[in-house]
């Protein structure tokens, strides 16, 4: 046996897994660059909530409540919740990969939209399970396509609602009918992250549908509206068996004492969420409009970002894009590895962000960059 093939291996798939992306955060040559790659809150976080945070400096040597009590309270008085049907997460992202690891085995599947959120595939893979992706019909969950990739081994269906990258949503009526299709043993996921950026009247984001059904769970996340994305602070409303068996294999202390606090007086001010949340739907709109003026395609948007779309294919205009604003200090996410090589998707800034963002793109579009580019 050679020295080769006694070193440790990786399951089998491991290897096989794309690492997760980021948006990026910095430009060449540009030294503070205005980050709208990552939906971020672009006015922060709470005053009250970035307090608390520096306030449970005073007992770092201490392990946080692992089951983080206080902010289970919190959270199921403010959405009316039982506490012991709670999840708390180092995001959602550890959410998602609890519940992949906790119902996938070997051939077993989940299904997606087919430009789903990347880490439901990547906790799937990473237990050998199969990823079904389910056809969009212009940018949206289409519950029939969805419907036809389910199985007897499909035990999980994920559908981010709005949805990232695209910023798409279904109806809550739409929400019901998969569930109510759905075979009773597969658990339907709604990710919430950017649901209280939707004030369309036909949305929901499913809790009460949650409250009773047995193969329902809803999350949401600190890190968008509450603006607590360093903190890596999620929670999931799940029955109270699948929160159970979530809870057997969670870490102990997965969510910070820092994190806890912070969140709970996110929660709190709900000044800080009105302007936030006003931000969005004054800027949202004119800068769809504008960027719908500049002859790019708009999805319609329904999140804290929006997705544009470039002619001609290939992705080569969105990377002259990506690469333009990025030189004018202006940092985009290009959503290639979403299947979508010719958007760009771009988080809803502060007013001279927005503006700056129209005049960059305006002047790409107009300018012997993107022709050169284009006829390449």
């Amino acid at each position: 046996m050679t020295a080769a093939a006694t070193l440790p291996a990786p399951r089998p798939g491991i290897l096989d897994i794309t690492p997760y992306k980021p948006g990026k955060s910095g430009a060449d040559g540009v030294t503070h660059p205005v980050k709208l790659s990552a939906n971020e809150n672009i006015l922060g976080c709470s005053p009250a909530a970035r307090e608390a945070f520096l306030a449970a400096g005073s007992a770092l040597g201490l392990y946080p409540d692992g089951r983080g009590n206080a902010l289970r309270d919190a959270v199921a008085t403010r959405y009316r919740l039982e506490p012991e049907r709670l999840i708390l997460g180092c995001g959602t992202d550890e959410i998602f990969a609890l519940l992949n690891q906790t119902y996938l085995q070997a051939g077993d599947n989940i299904v997606q939209g087919e430009f789903g959120f990347g880490a439901y595939a990547i906790g799937a893979r990473a237990n050998q399970a199969e990823v079904r992706f389910a056809a969009e019909t212009r940018y949206r969950i289409d519950v029939d396509a969805v419907l036809g990739q389910v199985d007897e081994r499909t035990r999980l269906v994920f559908i981010a609602n709005p949805a990232n990258p695209t910023g798409t949503f279904i109806s809550l009526g739409e929400v019901e009918r998969l569930h109510a299709a759905l075979p009773e043993n597969v658990i339907l996921v709604l990710d919430g992250a950017y649901a209280e950026f939707n004030t369309d009247p036909t949305f929901g984001d499913g809790l009460d549908l949650a409250r009773g059904a047995g193969n329902v769970v809803v999350t949401h996340t600190f890190s968008k509206l509450h603006g607590l994305a360093a903190l890596r602070v999620g929670w999931g409303y799940a029955p109270a068996a699948v929160a159970d068996a979530i809870d057997r294999i969670r870490l102990p202390f997965n969510t910070s004492s820092a994190g806890q606090a912070a969140a709970i007086a996110a929660l709190a001010d709900k000044d800080f969420q009105a302007r936030s949340l006003a931000l969005v739907e004054q800027w949202r709109p004119w800068l769809a409009q504008q960027l719908g003026g500049l002859g790019l395609e708009v999805v319609p948007p329904s999140g804290n970002f929006i997705l544009i779309g470039f002619p001609r294919g290939e992705g080569r205009l969105a990377a002259a894009a990506e690469a333009f604003l990025a030189r004018r200090g202006l940092i985009v996410r290009g959503v290639g590895g979403y299947g979508l090589p010719d958007h760009l998707r771009i988080t809803i800034g502060l007013e001279e962000h927005n503006r700056a963002v129209i005049d960059a793109l305006g002047d790409f579009l107009k300018g012997s960059e993107s022709s050169v580019i284009a006829d390449t």
